[in-house]
C-alpha cells in the first residue's frame, strides 16, 4: 500500500474547495509558489498543483459538512514531504530549546526518509488526518460514499481504498490514532496535519486534539513549536 501520492493529493485539497468557492479558485490557489510568504509553513499549504484534481475528498472530509470557517487558519494544504519539512523545523526549534550541553539525532521526518520507511510515516499523517476531520461526530453514511468513490478515483489500489474505508468507518478513538505515533517525529507529523484539520472553534474537536496529545505523549515544548508553525501561517 503506498500513501503517498493518495495523501498528497488530500493534502492539496484546494482552499476554494473547503470554503466553497469552487474547484477553480482552489485550484488557483494550490498553483501558488511555494514559500512565497516567507513562512515555512507556506510551502505546505500552498503546495504546487493539484487542488482541482482532489476534487474535493478532504473538501467532503473537513469542510462541506457544515459549511464550517476555519477561521485564521489556511485552507490549501501541500505535499507529504512539505509537511514534513515544517515538523522538522519545529523538532529542530524544540531539540535546540534541550539541554544544549547534549548531542542529539538529527530529526528523522517524513521528508528525510527512503521510501519504505516514508510510507510508515504517511499512513500515520493520513491516519491522523481522518481522525481529526471525524472529530467533531460528523461523517455519515451518506458522505462515507462520497469520500470512498472519490478516494477510489485518485488510487486505484483495492488495498488502499478498504484501508481507507475502514479508517473513516471505525469508532474515533484518540488512543488508537495516537498508537501509529511510533517515534517522536511521527508524533509530531500527525499534530501538526490534526492541528491543521481540526476547527478551533469546536470544543469537541480541541477536546480530542488534546486527548491525542496526551496519548502521543508528546512535550509541551514541542507543541508549542509545532502550534508557531501553524499560527506563522
Amino acid at each position: 500500500m503506498n500513501t503517498r501520492n493518495l495523501i498528497d493529493q488530500l493534502l492539496k485539497s484546494g482552499a476554494g474547495l473547503l470554503d466553497g468557492k469552487g474547484a477553480g479558485q482552489g485550484a488557483a490557489a494550490s498553483a501558488s509558489p511555494p514559500g512565497a510568504s516567507g513562512s515555512p509553513l507556506s510551502s505546505v499549504l500552498s503546495g504546487a498543483g493539484g487542488g482541482a484534481l482532489a476534487a474535493g475528498a478532504l473538501g467532503m472530509l473537513v469542510g462541506s459538512k457544515k459549511g464550517r470557517k476555519i477561521g485564521g487558519k489556511v485552507l490549501t494544504y501541500g505535499g507529504l514531504a512539505a509537511l514534513g519539512v515544517v515538523a522538522y523545523k519545529a523538532y529542530s526549534n524544540y531539540q535546540r530549546n534541550q539541554d544544549g550541553s547534549a548531542v542529539r539525532p538529527e530529526p528523522r521526518t517524513v521528508d528525510r526518509l527512503p521510501e519504505a520507511e516514508a510510507e510508515q510515516h504517511g499512513q500515520a499523517i493520513l491516519r491522523a488526518v481522518i481522525g481529526a476531520a471525524k472529530a467533531d461526530g460528523h461523517i455519515d453514511d451518506r458522505e462515507r460514499e462520497l469520500i470512498d468513490a472519490e478516494v477510489a478515483r485518485l488510487d486505484q489500489d483495492p488495498e488502499m481504498q478498504r484501508w481507507f474505508d475502514q479508517e473513516l468507518r471505525k469508532p474515533l478513538d484518540p488512543a488508537e490514532v495516537a498508537s501509529a505515533a511510533t517515534a517522536p517525529e511521527i508524533a509530531a507529523e500527525m499534530y501538526l496535519a490534526s492541528a491543521l484539520v481540526i476547527d478551533d472553534q469546536s470544543f469537541m474537536e480541541r477536546a480530542y486534539l488534546e486527548e491525542l496529545v496526551r496519548q502521543m505523549k508528546l512535550d509541551p515544548a514541542l507543541v508549542k513549536e509545532l502550534d508557531a508553525q501553524v499560527n506563522q501561517a
